[in-house]
């Protein structure tokens, strides 16, 4: 198989892990190249169900390689609990799992920092951040002032996470929260740290001569395209580049080795936290989704936002990513449904957007605008091929593709691996 990026059109929660896990089975490693264990990928395998954060999900099948890129921020402790929770299951991590070595490490003060900023917001200023000290990791990134994993193998590792201690604590009680007791913190890192120490590589050599060997690389995004921290709806975003251009950034492959992108989307729209979301429904057609798709945010629990299909946020994540092939997931939530609805554009001030504006408060003005296809109001869950399906089901996704102006590569119909159609990938 190409060397495939794979990543979230909307805002994140599109099935990106199921996914990954049909398409793995033609690759030989996968690669997650961002975010941190914010994120939350469910692969369903038979009735057995599988929630990964930071692991990528290929990990679910023998014999492949997977790495945790450089542009992915880690925290050691979540990440060893995930190994844990993976062996336990009977999954064989050692050797087959590789942390770059230049990841930055997410430590407990980035957690309380980021709570701490969340609380001093007002209510329309909250970001919804899950709080688990990615954006605080990411900034200390940039900073120059992060840990990386190779810090962990370094013989002043204990020297470095003192003066890190020392420097956040005095910005959390600059927030008004508590210190955090700096002796417990150092001593959790310094016995954590041979336990993730055999994980750690140089997994930039990794890859390049994975791919010298002839060897093909699937590229694991998490959240979404709307999420992106430049493309997203700034401020309401996350810390680092969902978008296809993070896949080269965050594992030190070069452009050119990407052959084609793949664009998960889902046949409606969701959203988890703040921010606007043009397509929301608050009604009984919302709470359908809500309840039909199961939308539970699978790191918080949250329940996610629901909404008409977003064809504007569809175009713009295919021109942004570069999008060869829709993997279009969840057309079966929408089988109950009496009359769908697709936004074309949005219309502000007497003003018609065709892309999404960038500016936030203005998008946070605008006004939908749809058109209507009838809904075919029977089950599509036992389809196994793409004929199988109602014609209206059909019409209504080959309408989401001409609209976006790209070709369906994938449709899920379902949580199960057996509820994937593949259609020209």
């Amino acid at each position: 198989m190409p060397n495939t990026v794979l990543i979230g059109a909307q805002w994140g929660d599109e099935g990106k892990g199921k996914i990954i896990d049909v398409l793995t089975e033609g690759v030989d490693v996968v690669v997650r190249f961002q975010g941190g264990n914010n994120a939350g990928h469910t692969v369903k395998i038979g009735d057995e169900k599988y929630v990964l954060h930071l692991i990528p999900s290929g990990i679910l099948h023998e014999g492949k390689s997977c790495v945790i890129g450089n542009g992915v921020v880690v925290d050691p402790v979540a990440l060893m609990k995930e190994v844990d929770e993976l062996e336990e299951r009977g999954f064989t991590t050692a050797g087959r799992l590789l942390i770059s070595d230049r990841a930055h490490v997410v430590v407990p003060y980035h957690g309380a920092i980021d709570g701490a900023r969340e609380q001093a917001l007002s209510e329309g200023e909250k970001i919804g951040t899950t709080k688990r000290g990615i954006g605080p990791t990411y900034s200390d990134k940039v900073s120059r002032v992060g840990l990386r994993m190779g810090d962990l193998l370094s013989d002043d590792l204990e020297d470095l996470l003192d003066r890190r201690v020392e420097e956040s604590n005095k910005v959390l009680q600059a927030l008004g929260g508590e210190p955090l007791d700096k002796a417990a913190l150092i001593a959790s890192y310094m016995a954590i740290a041979p336990r993730v120490a055999p994980y750690i590589a140089d997994t930039v050599t990794f890859l390049n001569k994975s791919m010298a060997e002839g060897k093909s690389l699937l590229f694991e995004g998490a959240q979404g395209t709307m999420l992106d921290i430049d493309f997203g709806t700034y401020p309401f975003v996350t810390s680092s580049n969902a978008t296809a251009g993070g896949a080269c950034t965050g594992s030190g492959i070069a452009p050119h080795r990407m052959d084609r992108v793949i664009g998960v989307i889902k046949a409606y729209t969701t959203r988890v936290g703040e921010g606007p979301f043009m397509t929301e429904l608050e009604d009984e057609i919302g709470a359908l989704m809500r309840k039909e798709g199961n939308e539970f945010g699978a790191t918080t629990g949250r329940p996610r936002r629901c909404g008409w299909f977003d064809a504007v946020v569809g175009r713009y994540a295919a021109a942004i990513n570069g999008v060869d092939y829709w993997a279009m997931t969840k057309l079966d939530v929408l089988d109950k449904v009496e009359t769908i609805r697709i936004c074309t554009a949005y219309e502000c001030d007497g003003v018609t957007y065709e892309s999404v504006p960038a500016n936030t408060r203005i998008l946070e003005r605008c006004t939908a605008l749809y058109e209507e296809m009838p809904g075919w109001q029977c089950s599509t869950k036992e389809a196994t091929k793409f004929d199988d399906l109602p014609e209206a089901a059909k019409a209504y996704v080959n309408r989401l593709c001409e609209i976006t102006g790209v070709k369906l590569g994938i449709l899920s119909v379902g949580p199960k691996r057996a509820s994937t159609l593949r259609i020209a990938i």
